[in-house]
């Protein structure tokens, strides 16, 4: 009996004894602010001749910016977009070559 008595209180001891969780407790609530960034980034195809490239800028809820591809007919096609709270997505697309 005594054996058993042992063994229940080094089990208790141990679960008392291990440490909380290690992150901390989370945030009570996370700040509601506007998104806001500027990105750009180009490719140069020596091969092709042809340079690449996507860039992007963002403040709260409008967003501008256009990008480039390379069609499967050859041609290369330039997207400029807008996206704006009260209009959404609107797109200027022209294939070149």
């Amino acid at each position: 009996m005594f054996k058993i008595a042992f063994v229940v209180a080094v089990l208790l001891a141990a679960v008392s004894a291990r440490p909380s969780d290690p992150y901390g407790p989370p945030p009570q609530s996370y700040p509601d602010t506007p998104a806001q960034y500027d990105f750009k980034y180009a490719v140069k195809d020596d091969y092709s001749r042809n340079d690449y490239n996507h860039g992007e800028s963002r403040n709260g809820y409008d967003t501008k910016g256009s990008y480039q591809v390379l069609l499967p007919d050859g041609k290369i096609q330039t997207v400029e977009y807008t996206v704006s709270k009260d209009s959404g997505f609107v797109a200027n697309v022209v294939a070149q070559g």
